[in-house]
């Protein structure tokens, strides 16, 4: 390192003066920066994509039933995916085992939840669903204790459950109870979002447990399996009025499969290669405050105090159980021992075996 010389962000010497050496460095960096920009679009670009879904879902249940949406969104994905993984891959995937898991996720970490939330929305506003749908990652704590070895409940990790507990209550209110028995109560369309937010960290919990596999083979698969498990179900589409597809319909429920499902897979498992899993997970604070800004902006929803109490005790929940119990302070020997930084680690890291443990696209 050259004479003076300071460590700047990375742990990469900035000097004064220009050598051979030094203009490496320089570019070592430049390099590293362009890598951060990167990653930071692509969060930003899955807070985008999987924020809107909300807003969108929520135009298209105006005019097309649930069942109608759900499977035209699988469909525009697994039409997508399907090439891609063609194109990247050499082989499909073999093992009655692998398959086995992969229905079991495309039911319930697609199928069923898609059903659940798009039902959901028919009764509260997309700014609510999304809020109610920041308590997925504190469920899959609770269930990786349970069915994942090695996943500890701290007391960290109890505490934000709690709040997050706390937060639900608070969302749900007592007006809610009071009109359970209402033709317009929001309990039971509450209670089916939150019934996704949890078949999502189940899907997380299996996802963790399956046999290895290739990141878009497995995208593609249980994309695919879900939207022929969708077909059956689609028993209202001659009850719908063509009259009420307007472009705004037809256009959330494209957003809804190409970007929302099969644009938003691929991005987010580049993002879980180049930046880790720590950094991604920042989507769990990003997308609700993404989908109750743009839920006033565009649709006019009004959200309560009630709702916004809730939003900052599930979120101040999942900061809580991100935790980690306290530990020494480094010594500068323990510094020279140091691995590589979590970025680093992650690069080498099976993308697929963190699928759907931070966010979920709703």
């Amino acid at each position: 390192m050259c004479a003076g010389a300071r460590l700047g962000r990375g742990h990469l010497p900035l000097c004064a003066r220009g050598g051979a050496g030094d203009r490496v460095v320089i570019a070592g960096r430049s390099a590293m920066d362009r890598r951060e920009w990167a990653d930071w679009l692509s969060l930003f670009a899955l807070t985008l994509m999987w924020g809107s879904s909300f807003l969108f879902t929520k135009i298209a249940v105006g005019a097309l039933p649930p069942t109608v949406i759900v499977t035209a969104r699988l469909a525009i994905a697994a039409l997508v995916l399907l090439p891609l993984a063609f194109a990247l891959t050499s082989s499909a995937p073999r093992g009655a085992r692998l398959w086995l898991f992969f229905g079991l996720i495309a039911f319930v970490g697609n199928l069923l939840p898609f059903s659940l939330i798009t039902w959901g929305q028919r009764g509260i506003d997309s700014g609510l669903a999304a809020i109610l749908m920041a308590v997925m990652p504190l469920a899959t704590l609770a269930l990786a204790h349970v069915f994942i070895p090695g996943e500890r409940l701290t007391r960290h990790r109890v505490g934000g459950f709690m709040l997050g507990f706390v937060g639900v209550v608070t969302l749900i209110g007592p007006e809610a109870l009071l009109a359970i028995g209402g033709e317009q109560g929001p309990l039971v369309p509450m209670l089916a979002v939150l019934a996704g937010a949890l078949c999502y960290g189940v899907s997380a919990v299996l996802a963790r447990l399956r046999p290895k596999s290739d990141a878009v083979t497995t995208a593609a698969s249980v994309t695919l399996l879900a939207a022929l498990m969708s077909v059956p179900m689609m028993g209202e589409v001659g009850g719908i009025d063509t009259a009420r597809l307007d472009g705004a319909v037809i256009g959330a429920v494209a957003f809804l499969g190409l970007l929302s499902t099969a644009v938003a897979l691929i991005v987010y498992f580049r993002l879980i290669q180049t930046a880790g899993p720590a950094f991604t997970s920042q989507l769990n604070y990003l997308i609700p405050l993404w989908a109750v800004f743009i839920g006033v902006l565009f649709l006019g929803e009004q959200p309560t105090l009630g709702h916004l109490g809730g939003l900052g005790l599930i979120l101040s929940g999942i900061l809580l159980a991100r935790r980690e119990p306290g530990r020494r302070r480094p010594s500068p020997a323990d510094d020279a021992r140091a691995p590589a930084p979590a970025g680093e680690r992650a690069r080498g890291a099976d993308p697929a075996a963190v699928t759907r443990t931070d966010p979920e696209t709703p």
